[in-house]
């Protein structure tokens, strides 16, 4: 997601955060900005877009001094502005600082500061940062520091700066990663290796809980309630472009590995405390607007349409409101029937997709309500859709999306459950429910992850086939369409996907002895229907590779080769079942020897019709 740099040393501090954001520029970002300590105090540059943008300014106006930090920002909370842009100061402009994750008490914390003369000049979260640890400084910056964080929930990882201590820098990790880099009479943080590669490769990782004090003379490692702690150096010895991958081979894998985070930072604020209740602040419908919805169009293209295909079983089966789902390129040419009391969800991880923007405006000529969910902040789907659910799943470098699509599913969850409790369709022991079982999807996914062996066994036997068929039923069936896209996109194996019960149709002529056949089977309610498909597969000579359920031993006495998801709620199935599959898709195209990240014929983002 966002990135983060900062310096203590001697050398001059700007050239080298410049150049460590540039190194993070694979990550993404909407705005760039650096803090200097300076001979007139802490001053702050900071622009919208690119980092040229911030260059130009610094051109005009250099910041000369041996202390900063720098920060590429990807929008979450504001849209994209040199204002919304870190770094963030508090009213004297004494202290900065640069913030990767989300402040998820940061409205209680701003008034609380509001009520005592704080006042704010952007829309982000991480401003509030700079106002507390302003208000809680008495003379010591790290207990400062370790002051405010004790006030604040969420996920963070913090670089800090205070004028009144010129020679320090303080990083903060909690849950969003950190590393410090130590050099000989210089030190360094950055939120990923490749920030600080060209200078050092002897770093500290942070650990969730754990800071750090810098200075040019060295480097304090402590846990946030102040206990020093006592590290090794590691080592690095990978090569820019394998930093830049965190290790991974691609993107594509360091993408999926990267979806626990990517649900819990979509989660995030949206379920309050109690664990009972979803909040959705940024959907400005009124109960009396939402109980006036008849009917629900979801539109969308390729990926996202498939995310769309279970937010209709999701709307449906909690808020019971019929649902549609549409190609976007499709939808405006069949004439739909669209009314006011039409809620109409556009999809789309760029949120500058052609068709998907074309249909938003037909929408909205026809007098409906827009609901997008998108992963951009500022996108032209954002900016002209009535409402606006962001996905906070940080930029996806790989063509194939993994994470963009799973984190569609999460603002699907979120938003059927809104839309259930404000309707009262659902009893809130049932919405609760559904809400516990959505936190624990982040560790389900580990586990599935530390499994990838297995599934990459299989897709060696698959790699050798041009052709083969995914089946499911319900729910896995949408699943089993993006499955079939991810493998088609990355490994140009000729595959598709049918809903199990449609075999029989015409189907069967094609299953030939020896051919792979993926079944999902995750739904209690469908499982020997599914079962029976599969027999009609295996009676014809079919190897089948079953994806089921844990708990469930009955699949392995049908199947050739099975693999197991951890149980949970049969609606939040896609959200496990889907990740072997990304996983298989993977493998599959390494065993063929492609190109993963960067697929044959296409681009992330489609822009024309």
């Amino acid at each position: 997601m966002c990135g983060i740099v900062g310096y203590v040393g001697k050398r001059n501090s700007q050239n080298i955060l410049i150049e460590g954001l540039k190194k993070l520029e694979y990550r993404g970002y909407d705005s760039a900005g650096v803090a200097v300590y300076t001979t007139n105090g802490l001053k702050v540059s900071k622009a919208k877009g690119r980092l040229a943008n911030l260059e130009s300014k610094l051109g005009d106006a250099p910041l000369d001094g041996t202390i900063g930090i720098g920060h590429t920002r990807w929008a979450t909370h504001g849209k994209p502005s040199d204002v919304n842009s870190h770094p963030h100061t508090d009213n004297s402009q004494k202290f900065s600082v640069v913030h990767n994750g989300i402040i998820e008490n940061y409205i209680a914390l701003k008034e609380e500061l509001i009520a005592k003369g704080h006042v704010f000049v952007s829309e982000t979260d991480t401003e509030v940062i700079s106002h507390l640890i302003a208000s809680l400084y008495d003379g010591d910056i790290v207990k400062a520091v370790q002051a405010a964080v004790q006030r604040m929930t969420g996920a963070f990882a913090l670089g800090v700066l205070t004028e009144y201590e010129p020679d320090k820098l303080v990083a903060v990790r909690l849950q969003s990663p950190l590393i410090i880099g130590v050099g000989e009479g210089e030190n360094f943080i950055g939120s990923d290796i490749p920030a600080i590669l060209e200078y050092t490769r002897n770093v500290y990782i942070l650990n969730d809980g754990e800071m750090a004090l810098l200075t040019r003379d060295g480097v304090e490692l402590m846990t946030l309630e102040g206990n020093f702690i006592s590290r090794e150096l590691f080592h690095v010895d990978w090569d820019i472009v394998t930093a830049e991958k965190a290790g991974f081979d691609h993107f594509m894998l360091k993408e999926i590995h990267e979806q626990p985070k990517a649900y819990r930072d979509t989660m995030g604020v949206r379920l309050d405390a109690s664990g009972r209740k979803v909040v959705l602040t940024e959907v400005g419908m009124t109960p009396e607007q939402i109980r006036s919805i008849r009917n629900v169009h979801i539109v969308a293209c390729g990926t996202a349409y498939h995310a769309g295909l279970v937010g209709k079983t999701v709307i449906e089966k909690l808020a019971r409101i019929p649902v549609e789902n549409d190609v976007a390129s499709e939808y405006r040419y069949r004439s739909p029937i669209i009314t006011p009391e039409t809620l109409v969800i556009v999809v789309s991880q760029s949120g500058e997709t052609a068709d998907t923007l074309a249909a938003l405006r037909e929408a909205k000529r026809c007098g409906a309500r827009v609901l997008a969910i998108t992963n951009v902040v500022g996108s032209s789907v954002a900016r002209e859709a009535d409402d606006v659910i962001v996905t906070w799943a940080g930029p996806e470098i790989a063509v194939a999306s993994t994470k963009a699509y799973t984190s569609q599913l999460i603002a699907f969850y979120l938003l059927g459950l809104y839309l259930a409790q404000t309707l009262g369709t659902q009893d809130e022991a049932a919405i609760a429910e559904v809400i516990a079982e959505l936190k624990e999807l982040p560790e389900k996914v580990e586990a599935i992850l530390a499994q990838s062996e297995t599934i990459k066994e299989i897709a060696e036997q698959i790699a050798t086939h041009d052709n083969l068929f995914f089946i499911g039923r319900g729910v896995d069936y949408a699943v089993v369409l993006e499955g079939s896209l991810k493998l088609k996109e990355i490994s140009y194996i000729h595959s598709e996907a049918y809903a199990a019960g449609e075999l029989k149709h015409g189907t069967l002529a094609l299953i030939e002895e020896g051919i792979p056949v993926i079944a999902l089977a995750t739904q209690h309610d469908l499982f020997e229907k599914t079962v029976s498909n599969i027999k009609e597969v295996k009676a014809r000579g079919a190897h089948v590779f079953g994806i089921h359920e844990a708990g469930n031993e009955e699949m392995a006495k049908v199947v050739d080769q099975v693999f197991a998801v951890p149980a949970t709620h049969p609606l939040l199935t896609p959200a496990l079942s889907v990740i072997p599959l990304q996983l298989l898709s993977y493998y599959a195209s390494l065993a063929r020897g492609n190109d993963v990240d960067k697929p044959r014929n296409l681009a992330k983002s489609v822009t024309v019709e």
